[in-house]
């Protein structure tokens, strides 16, 4: 105790200030993890407070009207007056409509019968069809609801006289059918999803710092000193993480089917493209992770690092929230990243039914994507010999 008591006398405000200097300036020198220090705060407060959004709004929608009066012009400028969803798709037929909806380029698709308007003004169940995309059972109650409010806002102002109803009478029915999830399962949504974030975080994670570990032992050095090429180091390097992806991939599709019973796809030709998607997906991860080494000089920076890319990819993907409702600025930053496109493969595939054609594009930015890193990780490696 007298010890303690002793030290605490002895202490000397100069050594104590050299010390601190000390580490500031190792602070300064270590660039990346200064950054975290900065950029961490800044991003945490555009994504909570921006991107978590429980109520989405302006989702996209399409719209068939077969009756050109002026009541069912009404009901269209109705919804398009709502703010949950938004009007930009009017398709001249209904295979058009059913593959909008199909590759989850709108929330709704709302039929207008022809004879609507004859219907409502003869008062003989006049009805309309509003099928909604219940994938994401959040963006689908506000879209359901905003269709549900169009019987009694629509029309308010345009029925007049012996066409007029009753304030307990509605003028026409909206039928809604919920698409691919009719009982609004969250399971059904969350589980693929969290095959594309278990991927994300552990691939590109154990990447970087198996990397970076060899890196920092000098292991690393000898491998670039051998007459393999920068390109096949990093494909010999890769290669076992794809099986542990794969596995892990199978793994995560077996327990969903097994314990939360999520749809699975039905034909060959889904599975194909399913299976497509998995692989472009676990390479891209593995090429950012490999590419992430190149730039670290720490096991530490490598995870760092890694934990900053995943904050963007729970957000700004669509996994936790609709990627539709999401502001402009973080769909922008959203489409450039992978999960992004594997939550729509992935949900598409065992939910919809989708095949190679309706997940071509974004299997094409799985592509462009790995290209990019991998050309990346490529000049970073060279530099490197140098």
């Amino acid at each position: 105790m007298k010890r303690a008591l002793l030290s605490l006398l002895r202490i000397s405000p100069a050594r104590v200030a050299a010390v601190m200097i000390k580490e500031f300036t190792q602070l300064r020198r270590d660039r990346i993890t200064y950054a975290m220090i900065l950029v961490m705060p800044l991003m945490q407060l555009l994504l909570f407070g921006y991107a978590i959004n429980t109520d989405p709004r302006h989702l996209p929608a399409a719209v068939i009207s077969y009756d050109h009066g002026r009541l069912a012009d009404a009901v269209v400028a109705t919804l398009e007056r709502s703010t949950y969803v938004d009007v930009k798709h009017l398709p001249t037929s209904e295979a058009e409509m059913d593959r909008l909806m199909r590759r989850g380029e709108i929330s709704l698709a709302l039929t207008i019968p022809a004879d609507f308007s004859e219907r409502v003004l003869k008062g003989d169940r006049a009805q309309v069809l509003a099928e909604v995309d219940a994938t994401d059972p959040t963006a689908a109650g506000g879209v359901s609801a905003a269709v549900a409010a169009l019987p009694t806002e629509a029309l308010r102002q345009d029925l007049r006289g012996a066409a007029a109803r009753p304030p307990a009478s509605a003028p026409f029915e909206v039928v809604i059918h919920r698409l691919y999830n009719p009982e609004g399962i969250t399971s059904y949504n969350i589980v693929p999803g969290l095959l594309a974030i278990i991927l994300s975080m552990t691939l590109v994670m154990m990447t970087a710092m198996a990397v970076t570990r060899e890196v920092e032992r000098g292991t690393m050095e000898s491998l670039l000193s051998t007459p393999a090429t920068a390109f096949e180091v990093m494909i010999g390097k890769l290669l076992p993480y794809v099986a542990v992806g794969i596995a892990q991939t199978a793994i995560v599709l077996l327990l969903a089917r097994l314990l939360f019973s999520v749809p699975m796809a039905q034909t060959l030709a889904g599975w194909f493209a399913l299976v497509v998607g998995i692989v472009l997906f676990i390479t891209s991860n593995l090429a950012l992770g490999y590419l992430i080494s190149t730039v670290v000089r720490s096991q530490l920076q490598a995870m760092q690092i890694s934990m900053f890319y995943m904050m963007p990819s729970l957000f700004f993907s669509g996994f936790m929230f609709p990627f539709q409702g999401l502001p402009v600025w973080a769909r922008f930053i959203g489409e450039a990243l992978p999960i992004t496109h594997f939550l729509r493969v992935i949900r598409g595939s065992l939910l919809k039914g989708q095949e190679l054609a309706d997940m071509s594009p974004d299997l094409l930015a799985l592509c462009a994507f790995l290209i990019v890193v991998a050309t990346l990780t490529m000049m970073r490696s060279r530099s490197t010999l140098d």
